[in-house]
């Protein structure tokens, strides 16, 4: 709409007259501008040298030569100290091992030297590396959200509020808290070969590594479904065969049911909850994988146990929000008081965190206890908030997607140029070795390192 004339004629004539009657006035006091708020959540890290950041560099680089040494299978490491980005270090597959790769293969594609340069090559601070088990940190942050957002109670709340199924028997006493410390009391699940589909682990080994429903299609409704164990009972799954009620479990399952619970209470696939409310504003980029299905949360169920495929500087992202205490907006700090309960961390294991001792005093007492997500093949987020460390360790990956373009689980054993797969190696690749890394090695040679205190 056009100005009128004599509005736009008053304007002038008042801007000419002043301060009126012809005395003169001082001009206004400019208005004081509120500071910028400055995220310390970084889009891009800010770097600063070893030395600045009271490292000994030589020290520090033999640090790394340990993490990325052949034999490793180490795609990538880093080290972050006080918000900034001090080293870092990627390579693809190293010949030491192609050469164990290839002799322990069973197959003639694996047995060819080149079929593992091609895939698992060159790689760079922009490669893609994969969580498995880290995710469940991510998912017991995700449950954090949704508690202070108030769509969950807290972590006392009864799991059978959302999933309704248990309301009915004995699981309907089981607590959100329980399933966070894996100590629900359901049994645990596995894929059985010889049915193709998911049920009660038949061995100690599959039990105790958190039952490997990653080849099944299906990887929620066997979770949901599974019965409690009886107290005294004798299991095949269970350590020295009888099971104790309340006993640590190490359980997948109880971490894909945590993903159905927030879908629930959320009204939002765990994805979709994450990427708002937690990637987002931690300018993160990063991609979760969901079973086969097409029903389920989203086209399939997000595998909220594992499989969480970013970079390294972004979950180094990750382990600063845990080092900062809370997720620092323009509006304030978030999540702060979940975050707290995780960082006071006294047992080895503690919603979807463990922890190591990293420092004792002469009588022996931890005077340093870290914190750090783990996975398979050795993918590690590490917070040592004693000395102002975050520090990421990846181990080789491709994410193999020749089924579909989309990240949705589907293993044909032995033939993953018709699979959809997260293949970090070794293990993950069905190579029956390991890693020589160690985590805690790894942090010990970087504290070492230090020349000035945390």
């Amino acid at each position: 709409m056009k100005t009128p004339a004599f509005i736009f004629s008053l304007s002038l004539l008042c801007t000419a007259c002043g301060g009126g009657g012809g005395s003169s006035t001082s001009p206004p006091a400019p208005i004081a501008q509120p500071p910028v708020f400055e995220s310390p959540h970084p889009a891009i890290w800010e770097t600063q040298s070893a030395a600045d950041a009271g490292f000994d560099t030589a020290a520090l680089e033999e640090a790394f030569e340990y993490a990325m040494a052949d034999g490793s299978f180490t795609q990538a490491a880093l080290v972050i100290k006080a918000g900034k980005l001090v080293d870092e270090r990627y390579r693809g597959i190293a010949e030491g091992e192609v050469a164990t790769i290839t002799s322990l293969s069973s197959t003639p594609t694996a047995q060819d030297p080149a079929f593992w340069q091609n895939d698992f090559g060159s790689r760079d601070q922009d490669s893609l590396v994969t969580s498995w088990s880290t995710a469940k940190s991510f998912t017991s942050i995700l449950m954090g959200i949704a508690i202070e957002k108030g769509l969950i109670n807290g972590t006392s709340q009864l799991a059978s509020d959302f999933i309704t199924e248990w309301q009915s028997d004995e699981r309907s006493s089981i607590t959100i808290e329980q399933l966070l410390d894996m100590r629900s009391g359901l049994v645990p699940i596995c894929f059985i070969a010889e049915t193709a589909s998911a049920g009660e682990c038949q061995n100690e080994s599959d039990g105790a590594a958190g039952g490997n429903i990653v080849f099944a299609q299906d990887q929620m409704s066997a979770c949901i479904n599974r019965p409690l164990a009886s107290d005294g009972a004798s299991y095949p799954w269970a350590s020295g065969g009888t099971y104790r009620a309340g006993e640590f479990l190490y359980a997948n399952c109880d971490t894909q049911v945590l993903g159905e619970i927030l879908y629930r209470a959320t009204g939002q696939d765990p994805g979709i909850f994450a990427e708002t409310e937690l990637f987002e504003p931690l300018n993160i980029d990063a991609f979760w994988w969901r079973d086969n299905v097409e029903s389920g949360q989203s086209n399939g169920n997000y595998l909220t146990y594992c499989c969480l495929d970013s970079t390294a500087r972004d979950f180094a992202k990750f382990g600063y929000l845990i080092q900062l205490g809370g997720l620092d907006l323009e509006s304030g700090r978030s999540y702060s008081n979940y975050i707290a309960d995780i960082t006071a961390i006294s047992s080895f294991y503690d919603k979807q965190f463990w922890s190591f001792c990293g420092e004792t005093n002469d009588d022996g007492e931890c005077v340093n206890t870290v914190i750090h997500t783990s996975g398979f093949d050795g993918q590690f987020i590490v917070i040592d908030r004693k000395n102002d460390l975050v520090m990421v360790r990846a181990s080789l990956y491709k994410s193999y997607l020749n089924f579909s373009d989309e990240r949705k689980m589907r293993l044909v054993p032995g033939l993953v140029a018709e699979s959809n797969w997260t293949g970090s190696l070794p293990q993950a690749m069905a190579i029956p070795t390991t890693s020589s890394f160690s985590i805690r090695e790894f942090h010990s040679r970087v504290v070492s390192a230090l020349t000035t205190g945390g």
